[in-house]
């Protein structure tokens, strides 16, 4: 039930600040995996690229030659450059270049010239080719390596170069575009290269183009050949230094609205900018030339630096299937729907990528993770301050609630290569806001601008960021010497943890120790080595007599010291706030009179002094360090009180994860039945007061918070929820062919199935049994997960377990019902009958399973593993007990479920008593 509850929540989420991460985290792939890719050797290095491009796009393919100029850097007769695969070579030449007063001999080409014959192979498993040269090469000597190519487009990914078609609304007749997108090692598909980010160089692109078509790359049309021509021959300005990925071509029929800004009401000097759509969707991008002006007025005043490029193309492409936007160098490219959002954020991080990437280029793909960090945080940071905020509210809340949770496990991100990499660019993400608010903008800024007037039209190391940010700090006395950032970043971005910072006061004294130690929330707390973790802390204090929260300067930095003493606090009757506004990605607590003292003032008037992301913090860190054991729950709860009177989403957005985790420790006890109406007397005012249905003009954030409040209002058995569902749900029920399509909204069905009778969930079971073939697969898998997840009725779930495993109902798969045991441990009823169904029908569920182990690991796994109370650790002994010797491959399951089970019971045992007193003196007060 909570599972499917959270996954709710976290789809809302997905509407708000974490727009992108999966994007992010799939291009951070990409780069981590190529950090341990073959180098090419040093022995030569390119000085420039003349390239000819010819696509065929009906057909699918193109051909090409290319002219390298490069250097022999070393001795040598073995060229080796890279060329995927599936890239044909057609004729290979190499020249060496001779000096200006050489005088050839009357064999020698007039041209100065000299052939050197060559033979090149593909290396096997790699995307490379050797060059294999007559003779030797001295140091110095200047190579033409001249190829001629052709390949294969991509058709169904938009990678490398790809092909894709869409509807032309007039002809109806299908209209091609190609197009590119080179990031990360994805020029060698298209042309024999160097094709790491550390070859920088000029490249001169010519593309021939049919003539009805209009080719863009990422400098102004040079030339162009006779129109009349089908084949048009366009030649383009030689760019500056550039890295492969970086290069860019589209060749289309689509339209454009031109803007030369220094003629409009906003900021775009010498720019030419075109954005480019289908015909009939330009009309959707009115708005952009604005928001692109704002950013790029915004981004040249951050890094110092103007624009780099005379011209910028921004194409909505219809059928774009990449992952994430194009940033290629004064070419963007997205998916219509990206660009005709009514956010700024995909756009302002593709301009940021023009300057940390383009401009400035990490050497290796080990730096690209700094790189990736530094555009989310400089992109978050615009955004916001540009007013463009409809999706950066909550930013950065969000991410760091997930990384709280993700890097407080006892074994954070499993073998999840895309949680690992993006929580880690989101951790460095927030060591660059840290550093912005502990440094100074101003600092941070002209860092910043140190950084790129070193760095622009050359490439970078991870270190070269943090060596800039120290020498600026250092001219502008913000950061205490003999402190660096490197030394302070690197406490950060190394570990796959993140510490949580104790306050103890001594109010006698008017003084605190302040302690820091390794946060982790997941049970029992046994990682090794973990005494020997410690950061770089800055201690940023808010004092309730000085209350200042524009004074980000730190107190005191924790160099990487255990614990310190701070002297000169507040008096006994003032509450202190250590890292307010999230300012360091750590949680804070206090000793249990500070606690108390905070959760006084947020119940009065002057609650809003403290801004909402430090109210947010609060609550956030008291659950969870309750959760985590260090905290009583009471003190906890009690910091939910000020909610009464609370009205802001952000602040609320803690509460909803506390409702769902705190829910699925108890829902097996009969505490929870208290909880539940606890949340109904917490959320049912709110939701009232927002209303069922949204108001015109209202922000995201009150239809969030309306949103939220409403599914967990529905989870607790509000009953004009429930009413209101029933009455939807009817809609389908009584239509004539309910197979044919389901009327009724997501959020109807999971309560109807949850609190409502038996001829709903009958019906709900019938759909899922006479689904059509023809429908989408996905809209099935939907309402099988509500169907098993959601019931509060055990009756309903031992029916479903029956048909679907022991009658073994041909409409079910091994996958449904896969997914059915692991919807069922969402919940204590959902578990526990699926527990005594295992043990009830032992023979013939050994029987069925005997020859298909993924799904008895799975029953057992789900059966036996969530309990959380003696009640539950004694079933699942006994149940260890009996069939001690029949668990087959299974066996490693149980006892690991035991050592968990008895991890929840002390959890349970210490914690439950303390919750429901609590909750009975709560609603004893409010009379329910």
């Amino acid at each position: 039930m909570f599972k499917l509850v959270f996954a709710f929540i976290l789809a809302l989420w997905s509407s708000f600040g974490a727009e992108g991460l999966e994007k992010r985290s799939i291009d951070l792939i990409a780069a981590h995996g190529l950090i341990s890719d073959t180098k090419l050797p040093r022995a030569v290095t390119p000085n420039s690229y003349n390239i000819k491009l010819h696509p065929y796009a009906e057909h699918g393919n193109f051909s090409g030659e290319i002219r390298i100029n490069a250097t022999i850097q070393h001795r040598t007769k073995q060229i080796s450059i890279h060329k995927h695969v599936d890239l044909k070579i057609i004729a290979l030449k190499v020249a060496q270049l001779l000096p200006a007063d050489y005088e050839p001999k009357k064999e020698q080409s007039e041209n100065k010239v000299q052939i050197l014959k060559s033979n090149w192979e593909q290396v096997p498993k790699q995307s490379i080719m050797t060059i294999d040269l007559s003779s030797e090469v001295n140091t110095g000597g200047v190579l033409e390596i001249f190829i001629q190519f052709k390949g294969p487009m991509f058709n169904n990914t938009s990678e490398g170069l790809f092909r894709s078609s869409y509807m032309d609304p007039d002809t109806k007749k299908n209209k091609w575009y190609v197009a590119t997108f080179m990031r990360p090692n994805m020029a060698r598909t298209v042309f024999p290269c160097f094709d790491e980010p550390s070859y920088k160089v000029p490249i001169t692109l010519t593309v021939v183009r049919p003539n009805f078509m209009k080719a863009v790359s990422n400098m102004p049309l040079e030339s162009s050949s006779d129109p009349n021509n089908y084949w048009v021959t366009d030649k383009f300005q030689t760019t500056p230094s550039i890295a492969t990925f970086s290069m860019a071509v589209v060749i289309s029929e689509l339209n454009y609205t031109n803007h030369n800004v220094s003629d409009s009401e906003v900021y775009f000097p010498d720019i030419k900018m075109k954005i480019w759509a289908r015909p009939d969707f330009i009309g959707a991008l009115v708005n952009i030339t604005t928001k692109v002006s704002k950013s790029i007025k915004f981004l040249e005043d951050f890094w110092g630096s103007p624009y780099p490029l005379p011209e910028l193309n921004i194409f909505a492409l219809p059928n774009y299937q990449a992952t994430r936007p194009s940033d290629s160098w004064g070419v963007l490219m997205f998916k219509e729907s990206e660009l005709s959002s009514k956010g700024s954020w995909h756009l302002t991080q593709e301009l940021v990528y023009q300057w940390l990437g383009a401009l400035a280029t990490p050497f290796w793909w080990s730096d690209a993770h700094i790189n990736n960090a530094l555009v989310r945080y400089v992109t978050a940071y615009t955004t916001l301050k540009i007013g463009e905020n409809e999706t950066f509210n909550n930013w950065p809340t969000t991410m760091l609630y997930s990384i709280y949770y993700e890097f407080s496990k006892r074994y954070p991100h499993g073998k999840n290569t895309a949680i690992k990499q993006d929580s880690s660019s989101a951790k460095t993400e927030l060591v660059f806001r840290m550093l912005n608010y502990t440094l100074g903008e101003s600092t941070f800024r002209h860092g910043m601008q140190r950084f790129m007037a070193d760095r622009q039209y050359k490439t970078f190391f991870g270190d070269d960021i943090w060596m800039s940010l120290t020498d600026q700090a250092r001219f502008d006395k913000t950061l205490p010497e003999p402190i660096t950032i490197n030394e302070i970043a690197g406490s950060w971005i190394t570990k796959d943890r993140l510490p949580v910072v104790t306050v103890t006061r001594n109010y006698a004294s008017n003084s605190a120790k302040i302690h820091q130690r390794v946060y982790l929330r997941e049970r029992p707390h046994d990682v090794p080595d973990q005494e020997k973790f410690l950061w770089w802390i800055p201690v940023v204090l808010i004092r309730q007599d000085k209350m200042n929260f524009l004074n980000t300067t730190p107190l005191v930095w924790m160099k990487r010291e255990r614990e310190i003493e701070v002297q000169n606090l507040p008096n006994a009757e003032n509450f202190v706030i250590v890292n307010p506004e999230e300012i360091g990605p750590f949680p804070v607590n206090y000793d249990t009179d500070n606690w108390n003292k905070l959760a006084k003032y947020l119940q009065t008037e002057n609650r809003t002094k403290i801004p909402v992301y430090t109210r947010a913090k609060l609550l956030h860190d008291a659950w969870n360090l309750a959760y985590a054991g260090d905290l009583s729950f009471a003190t906890a709860l009690n910091m939910t009180l000020f909610l009464k009177n609370e009205r802001e989403y952000l602040a609320w957005d803690p509460v909803f994860t506390l409702i769902d985790h705190i829910g699925k420790h108890i829902d097996s006890s009969a505490v929870h039945k208290k909880f539940q109406t606890y949340v109904r007397i917490l959320l049912t005012p709110l939701y009232e007061e927002l209303g069922n249905e949204p108001q015109q003009g209202e922000s995201e954030g009150r239809a969030h918070l309306r949103s939220s409040s409403k599914v967990f209002l529905c989870q607790a058995g509000y009953l004009p929820c429930i009413e209101e569902a029933q009455k939807a749900f009817r809609k389908w029920s009584e239509s004539t062919d309910p197979d044919e399509g389901n009327p009724v909204s997501n959020q109807y069905i999971c309560p109807v199935f949850k609190w409502g009778t038996k001829e709903e969930w009958e019906f709900g079971l019938q759909r899922i049994i006479n689904f059509p073939p023809g429908r989408k697969p996905s809209e099935r898998t939907y309402l099988l997960k509500t169907l098993a997840g959601c019931p509060n009725d055990s009756w309903k779930i031992e029916r479903l377990l029956n048909i679907t495993v022991l009658e073994q109902n041909g409409n079910f798969s091994d996958n449904d019902i896969y997914l059915i045991f692991s919807m069922l441990t969402g919940g204590a009823n959902g578990y526990t009958t699926l527990f005594n169904f295992l043990r009830k029908n032992w023979e013939p569920i050994k029987a069925r399973f005997e020859e298909k182990p993924m799904l008895w690991n799975s029953i057992i796994t789900s059966a036996t593993t969530v309990f959380k109370t003696q009640e539950g650790l004694d079933l699942v002994s006994e149940l260890y007990v009996e069939r001690q010797t029949e668990f087959g491959n299974a066996d490693f399951v149980i006892e690991k479920a035991l050592k968990n089970i008895r991890e929840e019971t002390k959890w349970s045992n210490e914690n439950l008593p303390i919750i429901e007193k609590w909750l009975d003196n709560y609603l004893k007060e409010n009379k329910a």
